[in-house]
């Protein structure tokens, strides 16, 4: 072993989550090495190549309101983009973009290349150096050591990672490459738990071996809003994806071949993400469903790769071409490379606390699938927090801790920390109680003070925000003060613009939650402030909505009650009285930061969220009482 390089912060892994990690480490001011199995990797999507969509697209954007770099490099490599449930409330409008697979990649590979104070070195890193509860360093295979105060683990599939199709497994990564395959020990020997899951991939097939009069053209929308707030100009689609469906020969195919299949046959040991399939295992749990929707995808514009979404497989290659030939579009398909499953060690979440550093060792952070979760943007925002709090950590600085009441992103981590996941964990809408607020519209809203305040934000950024900021208030201010009165000009004027009539004194504000207004109409008859065009939309929405946003903050504000009142870090449970025995231990185990946290917690009751409180209560008197004592 020799001492290669001193560093603050170390990653592991160039994934979707390191890449993340080590940018915003790097860019606060923290010297960083970001390790990866291959140069050629970085940023690698190894399953469908898109970004977005419901919930992955609020990420997205919270991220990128934050400072991170994902919707900024999507936007730079988006070849369709699609504006999603644009027939449902602005909730959960999602924004989702197809990929230029390779181009993504290596523009990634270039920001990380090009960032100040960031060193990228192909390396398999083995073991991690820790003395006395804190990080000392990093060991590569090659004995090579370096030196670091923090290290984000962000290994995503790699660790002692297994491809499994049909009969056939290796020790391998996604898409064949190199597996971490000795990190797992040192893991254990830190005295990690670990957990064993499972995730897949469909075929690839050739997009020139294809049937298009047979499929559905899925084109993009002309113009669609970009994931960055920092883009100008709106992302163009360039290339069509098709919609197919799968059909009874195709299940048939596969129920005369379950037994071949992995998952049927016992070589598949770890968890799948059960909202996230393979074929095999919908045709198994949804016997009666006649067909399933498949989208055939294009990875970029410089391959013939079309990706089959929606198919996901583990079964021989074989079979795999067999139910291919029978889907209308893919009748003459050629496999480029056939679909697998691949099974990989990650941890159990519940270690870590709400900054992303495990509780048991300092500096030591872990971020994206090496902690349970599935998708790209679950994992970027991982690595975008893990790097902003190593980053603190480093310079003394006041952790980055989301709430679920002000991201997603809070929503996702707190679900991890707190509730652990039994399965691949995939970010959806109907996980945050809060999704009227929690909207992709207003996400530089919520936290760009946020990526500011850890030094995020650049000073474009910020005045853009502010900019924006300033005409929603200055424009929401003048709509409450213009108060139309019901006279016969006014109404004419109405008339005029197609408006009902008023009969009685009503503000330009109130006057807007008509479903025929918008600030946009009213604009150019009332003479009201020119603003942008993303200004006014948070105007109507603010609006239309603004009876049920006031209820979801009355909500939140009642929340916040309990989320302030923290708990000792040192607490011991065992001397609490009233606490059912359950609850004793999942406290004890979890050490939640707050009483609203605890009471997240599976296994502890609304009785044992008392008990917390009024043990709280009289700790606060008796604490009272002693400084009284000293006093006197």
């Amino acid at each position: 072993m020799f001492i290669a390089g001193e560093y603050d912060v170390a990653v592991i892994g160039a994934g979707h989550a390191g890449a993340e990690a080590a940018l915003a480490a790097a860019r606060i001011g923290c010297k960083t090495l970001l390790a990866t199995l291959s140069m050629d990797n970085i940023a690698l999507m190894p399953c469908n190549p898109s970004i977005g969509g419901p919930a992955k697209g609020h990420l997205v954007r919270e991220l990128d309101a934050l400072g991170g770099e994902m919707g900024l490099n999507i936007d730079k490599t988006s070849i369709q983009s699609r504006l999603l449930n644009t027939g449902k409330g602005p909730a959960v409008h999602a924004l989702r973009a197809q990929a230029d697979k390779k181009l993504y990649q290596f523009t990634m590979k270039e920001t990380c290349e090009k960032q100040e104070n960031l060193d990228v070195k192909q390396l398999l890193i083995e073991d991690i150096q820790v003395e006395d509860g804190e990080v000392r360093g990093v060991v590569a295979e090659t004995g090579e050591v370096y030196r670091c105060r923090a290290v984000i683990l962000a290994t995503g599939t790699y660790l002692r990672g297994r491809i499994i199709i049909g009969e056939t497994t290796y020790d391998a990564g996604p898409n064949g490459q190199r597996a971490a395959m000795k990190l797992t020990d040192a893991l254990k020997r830190l005295g990690l738990r670990l957990m064993r899951f499972k995730t897949g991939t469909p075929a690839r097939v050739d997009a020139d071996s294809l049937d298009y009069d047979e499929m559905e053209k899925q084109p993009g929308d002309d113009e669609s809003a970009a994931f960055s707030f920092m883009t100008d100009e709106p992302t163009r689609s360039v290339a069509p994806c098709w919609l197919s469906y799968t059909n009874e020969e195709t299940h048939k195919v596969i129920r005369d071949n379950i037994e071949r299949a992995p998952m049927a046959n016992g070589v598949i040991k770890g968890v799948g993400p059960r909202y996230c399939p393979s074929i095999e295992t919908k045709i198994v749990r949804f016997p009666d469903k006649e067909r399933h929707q498949l989208f055939i995808e294009p990875e970029g514009l410089h391959t013939r790769e079309m990706y089959v979404q929606g198919m996901s497989t583990s079964l021989p290659v074989d079979v795999q071409i067999a139910f291919l030939h029978t889907i209308p579009g893919l009748r003459h398909c050629r496999v480029m490379r056939a679909g697998y499953a691949i099974e990989y060690d990650c941890i159990d979440p519940t270690q870590l606390s709400p900054t992303l550093e495990l509780k048991a060792i300092h500096g030591f952070f872990s971020a994206g699938q090496s902690n349970g979760t599935s998708g790209y943007e679950e994992a970027a925002a991982q690595g975008l927090i893990a790097g902003i709090n190593a980053a603190m950590m480093i310079k003394g600085g006041e952790p980055l801790i989301l709430k679920r009441s002000e991201a997603y992103i809070g929503v996702l981590i707190d679900d991890l920390v707190t509730k652990g996941t039994q399965e691949p964990y995939r970010m959806m809408t109907s996980r945050a109680e809060y999704r009227l607020i929690l909207r992709q519209d207003n996400a530089d809203l919520r936290l760009t003070e946020y990526g500011r305040r850890v030094g995020l934000v650049t000073d474009e950024r910020y005045a853009r925000y502010r900019k924006k900021k300033e005409e929603i208030e200055t424009a929401l201010q003048k709509l409450r003060e213009t108060i139309l009165t019901p006279s016969a000009e006014t109404n004419a004027k109405l008339a005029e613009a197609g408006f009902g009539e008023i009969r009685t004194a009503t503000s330009l504000f109130d006057f807007l939650r008509r479903p025929e207004a918008d600030y946009k109409k009213a604009g150019a008859l009332f003479h009201l402030p020119e603003i942008s065009e993303e200004a006014e939309k948070q105007v109507d929405i603010t609006i239309t909505y603004e009876g049920y946003i006031r209820r979801q903050q009355e909500q939140i504000a009642r929340m916040e009650k309990l989320e302030t009142k923290l708990l000792p870090p040192d607490i011991d449970y065992a001397e609490v009285p009233s606490l059912r025995e359950e609850a004793r231990e999942k406290l004890a185990d979890l050490r939640p930061r707050s009483v609203g946290q605890a009471g997240r917690i599976s296994g502890v009751s609304p009785a044992d969220v008392s008990v917390l409180l009024v043990w709280l209560e009289k700790e606060r008197r008796n604490k009272q009482e002693e400084t009284r004592h000293d006093v006197s």
